[in-house]
């Protein structure tokens, strides 16, 4: 794929076109409320509970905001399966992981649009109800931005951080925002406050692949100080282009489906000020919502002529994708620190991404080589915090088969001497057996027990573990 497909939807998209079955064209209008979510589940399993299973991707071409105003385009699963995913951005799912570590090392800056080579951007009022932001369930706190990319500026150390939050619209121009704690933008929304100062933001709704899965990058990957954007533009293989929003002073990226223009203020406000629940998490369950977050002030509202509103299903696959290749990528290059003998790694979507982390070994040259498996393995799961389970694996086990990794669970594995288990450990508490309700052993909710399951062959026994290959008759290999 060119350079410029991998910083743009749009031509992402035409590239899936010729491709049968992964792109699905939904012309119907359909109401934003239910409506996008009801028939997304014909295609890729049903929206809430259970998650959603791996399926093609869906442009609903006319989406009906509730408040009367046209119809609009809306995407939903462009990321539903990891070889689409990966493919997005010219490469395989094995691969992908090394990509992002690469990418990591050797960022390319973002540079200023280029002479007007940049899309244009239509101005609209800046009213969140007229834009087609899909409620997905009846519990729901109201329409959520799923897949919105918040691009802010540290007034202290002007360095940009670009990450994914989920964002509920409370009314024509306030959005509730969720912060992960402790993470770049809540750092510079308190450096904003301390200077008496709202943080102005730039909010985007359908990017390019390699922006997108950049910005999905867990803070272990992507420590403070590395500008999410580089990392895309190493990935994507051409420097981001930034522009200046309208009506506040921060950048946009110019490629983006639509970008919302505001300000994160000091005030907070409930997430759902008419129940406990907000919307479908991506382990499969539903999400408390947040009694006081911060708002943001939409000042405006840009678009590209027939914008595209990207969005994911809470509880579901694509979500675990985005999120699982970040993860491997981050995985990966810490194993890699400590010399370990990775091959592979894949944070299977099971786990959201996160909670289960699969682990292919080398071949083992010694059998020294089997306690190093077993200790670089619970180095994982002691060093990140939302890994749970680990499984390890052989060379000759493929990691993107869960038949081929049940099979090596069942036929690699004794339970009394090949699972460790490492007692109340922080975890995360969107998995609800993560509390002391669940188990007495835990000393506080959001602490887990973790657990490694060594299914690679001991290298004394190596011979007894050999696999049969198909050969093909002499002429008619391929």
């Amino acid at each position: 794929m060119t350079a410029r497909r991998l910083a743009d939807l749009r031509t992402a998209l035409a590239g899936l076109d010729p491709m049968p079955g992964e792109l699905v064209r939904e012309r119907a209008e359909v109401p934003a409320r239910f409506g996008v979510s009801a028939r997304y589940a014909k295609w890729a399993g049903t929206p809430a509970p259970p998650p959603t299973g791996p399926g093609p991707a869906v442009l609903f071409e006319r989406v009906a905001p509730e408040s009367g105003a046209p119809a609009r385009a809306v995407l939903i699963g462009l990321y539903g399966t990891r070889r689409r995913a990966a493919a997005l951005l010219g490469t395989t799912p094995g691969l992908l992981p090394q990509r992002i570590v690469d990418a990591v090392g050797s960022p390319v800056a973002p540079v200023r649009g280029r002479g007007g080579r940049e899309p244009v951007r239509v101005p609209l009022a800046p009213d969140l109800t007229a834009l087609p932001v899909p409620v997905l369930t009846d519990e729901d706190a109201g329409p959520y931005l799923t897949l919105g990319s918040v691009l802010a500026t540290d007034p202290d150390t002007g360095v940009r951080n670009l990450s994914v939050h989920r964002m509920c619209v409370q009314g024509p121009d306030r959005l509730s925002l969720w912060m992960v704690p402790g993470r770049d933008l809540e750092a510079a929304h308190q450096a904003a406050r301390r200077r008496g100062e709202n943080l102005p933001v730039a909010i985007h709704l359908g990017l390019g692949p390699a922006v997108l899965l950049s910005s999905c990058c867990p803070a272990s990957l992507v420590p403070g100080g590395v500008d999410e954007l580089g990392v895309a533009g190493a990935l994507g293989g051409a420097p981001v282009e930034l522009t200046d929003c309208r009506t506040v002073a921060a950048e946009c990226i110019a490629h983006a489906e639509y970008v919302i223009e505001g300000e994160l203020l000091a005030d907070t406000a409930p997430e759902n000020p008419r129940g406990p629940y907000a919307t479908p998490e991506f382990l499969g369950y539903r999400g408390r919502a947040h009694p006081a977050l911060p708002t943001v002030r939409v000042t405006g509202i840009t678009a590209r002529e027939g914008a595209i509103l990207q969005t994911v299903s809470g509880p579901g696959h694509e979500q675990s994708v985005l999120l699982g290749f970040g993860m491997e990528a981050a995985v990966l290059a810490r194993l890699r620190e400590l010399d370990a003998p990775v091959k592979g790694v894949h944070c299977h979507t099971a786990g959201g991404g996160q909670l289960m982390v699969v682990l292919q070994w080398r071949a083992k040259r010694s059998a020294a080589d089997d306690e190093v498996v077993r200790k670089a393995a619970e180095s994982v799961l002691e060093e990140f915090r939302m890994a749970k389970l680990a499984v390890s694996v052989d060379e000759d086990v493929d990691i993107e088969s869960d038949a081929d990794l049940w099979w090596a669970m069942t036929t690699r594995l004794q339970a009394d001497r090949d699972v460790a288990v490492l007692s109340d450990r922080p975890g995360f508490p969107l998995d609800p057996s993560q509390s002391t309700a669940y188990s007495p052993h835990l000393s506080a909710d959001g602490r887990t027990a973790k657990a490694h399951f060594d299914c690679t062959v001991p290298h004394a026994l190596r011979a007894r573990f050999h696999r049969p290959r198909f050969t093909e008759p002499p002429g008619q290999g391929s």
